[in-house]
């Protein structure tokens, strides 16, 4: 038999949970006001603290910005100048190719002629557009007026599905043009303002290289590239107008865009067989040719990129490391100037776990507000070096979260050492120092 007494009653389980929650909740909402506060109240000091949060917090995200502003904009450049799901048909072609093998390759593969684009033309089925790659450099002339080394490229109709380019004035190279091989131009913006000025360039007749061309559209600006060369001297022909002038025998590469991403691989592999037929290889023999495709540019970008962000990566980890230890020191020194409050904290009640949470809380609080402020800073230099320079930068969601978060982890960790020393102050010692 099982006796109990009833004068005493034991709170069921979640009666105690609910009340130890409301504690906790009270504690730390005590914690942070008293840290807001202590911050408040030493404005100064607290800046001077938070001074290598600020400056450790503010490089990462500068650099972060920039590297995700140079991998987008490698990206979009290469997507407007040789365009999404696209491959490109060449002798050589690749990315890291070693001394070694570019001369294998030399030896290995043959020339691509006109005619090996025709054919894939003529029997690729899953090929949206196809484009001939031809290009050098040479002056244009109007009147007295010279233009030096212009960017002259041989291409056709399709070429405007492929690359992105904006024609400003007039109209692009036509499918008649092409098949005629019609001397007619689109030119660039500077070669427009260095040889027409305000004149009206449409209709208008140059001379690249001593050949007669009729100017049919205006290409709109594209501005600087990165290292500050302008790319907006280019003029493009029609590749039969192009091969008529500087020979048709010559080298060429050309582009293939599928129609979608997911047909991607299908038209890859269906231009490599083309290929293949055309050139009477065997099943066991290697390809004659390259095919480079816009992911494997890519692909080689992400790990330049990433290279550089595990070189850059330490070296501000150092600035943090640093700021981590400055604000150990001003904790340590905090407690040491309330350690009369501690002690009367103690006295009237306060746990351990209090003071320890208290401290904490603060030190977090005060490297969460230095993380803060280093992201606007980052923020404001980002906008300043996009209006005033060709360098793009990218600030991402990520690299704010992992600054703000990064600098609060610091402060609890710089703040573990002091709050655990204010937790084992005794309140009648702490007391006798006022």
């Amino acid at each position: 038999m099982h006796y109990s007494d009833s004068g005493s009653r034991t709170n069921p389980p979640e009666i105690n949970t609910a009340h130890s929650k409301r504690q906790t909740l009270a504690s730390l909402w005590e914690a942070s006001r008293i840290s807001i506060d202590s911050i408040w109240s030493h404005k100064l000091r607290s800046f001077l603290t938070l001074l290598g949060i600020i400056i450790g917090v503010a490089s990462v995200v500068s650099v972060g910005a920039a590297i995700e502003g140079l991998r987008k904009y490698v990206t979009d450049s290469l997507e407007g100048a040789l365009g999404s799901n696209t491959i490109i048909v060449a002798r050589i072609a690749g990315v890291n190719i070693s001394y070694d093998d570019y001369l294998e390759m030399l030896r290995r593969h043959k020339p691509i002629r006109l005619k090996d684009m025709e054919i894939v033309q003529e029997l690729c089925g899953d090929c949206e557009a196809i484009s001939p790659s031809m290009n050098r450099n040479d002056n244009v002339k109007r009147g007295g007026l010279i233009f030096e080394q212009a960017r002259i490229n041989g291409i056709n109709e399709d070429t405007l599905k492929i690359e992105n380019i904006d024609i400003e004035e007039g109209r692009f190279i036509s499918a008649s043009d092409v098949s005629r091989a019609i001397p007619s131009a689109v030119i660039g913006i500077d070669i427009r303002d260095e040889l027409f000025g305000s004149v009206d360039a449409i209709g208008k007749t140059i001379r690249i290289g001593g050949d007669k061309f009729t100017v049919v559209g205006i290409e709109a600006k594209k501005g600087s590239s990165l290292i500050g060369s302008s790319t907006d001297n280019s003029i493009y022909i029609p590749y039969t107008a192009y091969m008529k002038k500087y020979g048709t025998r010559q080298e060429i590469a050309f582009r293939v865009q599928s129609p979608t991403k997911e047909t991607f691989l299908y038209t890859r592999d269906e231009v490599r067989q083309i290929l293949r037929a055309r050139h009477k290889l065997r099943p066991n023999q290697d390809d004659d040719f390259s095919l480079l495709a816009l992911t494997d540019i890519q692909g080689e970008i992400d790990q330049i990129i990433a290279v550089i962000t595990v070189v850059i990566i330490p070296v501000i980890a150092i600035s943090m490391v640093i700021a981590a230890i400055v604000v150990m020191n001003i904790m340590l020194v905090i407690v040491t100037e309330r350690t009369v409050e501690i002690g009367m904290r103690k006295a009237l009640g306060a746990r351990r776990k209090d003071i320890l949470l208290q401290f904490l809380v603060e030190s977090a609080l005060l490297a969460m507000v230095g993380g803060v402020i280093g992201v606007l800073i980052a923020g404001i230099v980002s906008i300043i070096v996009v209006n005033t320079t060709p360098v793009p930068m990218f600030i991402t969601l990520t690299y704010i979260i992992f600054a703000v978060l990064s600098s609060g982890g610091i402060g609890v960790i710089s703040g573990l050492y002091p709050a655990f020393k204010a937790s084992k102050l005794d309140p009648i010692v702490a007391l006798m120092r006022e």
